[in-house]
């Protein structure tokens, strides 16, 4: 079994900081990727970062500049820094692991912690 659990989301003022974390634990061999995907009321999941356990990101357009993800390996922890906070940036974040198992590589998902940003 593969356990994700997220962790940091909060209610933040507009122009606020957060950091969201997230570890992956159990029968897991290796991180292939991890990432964190949000979904606000009435919209669709969508990528918001995603990080290789090589370091390759990729981000949603609307959050560069403003968030950053990193990967600490050794913990299969994945984090995301997101600094200058506004509205649209409110929704459930949920955190993916793509994991490399003995039974090969296999994605799992969070349940997700909310961020609330007020204007």
């Amino acid at each position: 079994q593969v356990q994700v659990v997220e962790s940091g989301g909060g209610l933040v003022q507009a122009g606020g900081s957060l950091r969201l974390s997230c570890a992956a634990s159990g029968s897991i061999f290796s991180i292939y990727a991890m990432g964190w995907y949000r979904q606000a009321p009435g919209k669709q999941r969508e990528l918001v970062a995603r990080i290789t356990s090589g370091g390759s990101t990729n981000y949603a357009d609307s959050v560069k500049g403003r968030f950053t993800i990193s990967l600490d390996n050794a913990k299969n922890t994945v984090y995301l820094q997101m600094n200058s906070l506004n509205s649209e940036d409110t929704a459930v974040y949920y955190c993916n692991a793509d994991v490399v198992r003995r039974s090969g590589r296999m994605d799992y998902w969070g349940k997700g912690t909310l961020v609330t940003v007020s204007s």
